[in-house]
């Protein structure tokens, strides 16, 4: 017996995080997601519950310069819940990117919830590149801050972007 299933027209995935700032092991989990979905959707937080370096059009704007080379991939902001958003743009998966344990407890923790939210909509971990998966967006933004750097970490239009608050231009 052949078991004949519907093929989706496309399916499309969101990776959602505040990117305060994008780094390179966000764009190594971009990357990968880009190559398994036929679109991904990265979803910037307003993040009201932080207080972020960058302003969210900042934010929106260093991704979708960092991600311009993936064809089928797009930045927009968002608020509010992540499964509202996926709702809205079809989405059939969330993407996260866990870097160890400690994610990997809470980022379980959330696809559970909103599995029960949004049953239709699957959670896939993946990891970035073992030399990436140091990088936080905190760490970056504190070795910036001290003067460190960050250019193994980032972007260039990133480190470009550091420089500049740092000189408070």
């Amino acid at each position: 017996m052949i078991l004949s299933l519907p093929i989706p027209a496309s399916r499309i995935a969101v990776y959602s995080g505040t990117f305060d700032p994008v780094t390179l092991g966000h764009l190594d989990v971009v990357w990968r997601a880009a190559g398994l979905f036929d679109g991904l959707v990265i979803a910037v937080a307003h993040a009201h519950h932080k207080k972020t370096l960058f302003s969210l059009e900042q934010r929106v704007a260093l991704t979708a310069q960092a991600c311009e080379d993936l064809p089928n991939v797009r930045v927009m902001a968002f608020d509010g819940l992540i499964m509202d958003f996926c709702a809205e743009h079809g989405a059939s998966a969330v993407v996260r990117g866990i870097r160890n344990l400690t994610d990997f407890d809470y980022e379980s923790q959330m696809a559970a919830m909103n599995r029960k939210l949004r049953p239709e909509v699957e959670t896939v971990f993946l990891l970035p590149e073992a030399n990436l998966q140091c990088i936080s967006s905190t760490l970056v933004r504190e070795i910036s801050k001290l003067g460190g750097d960050v250019r193994q970490m980032v972007s260039a239009p990133v480190l470009d972007a550091l420089s500049t608050i740092k000189k408070g231009v």
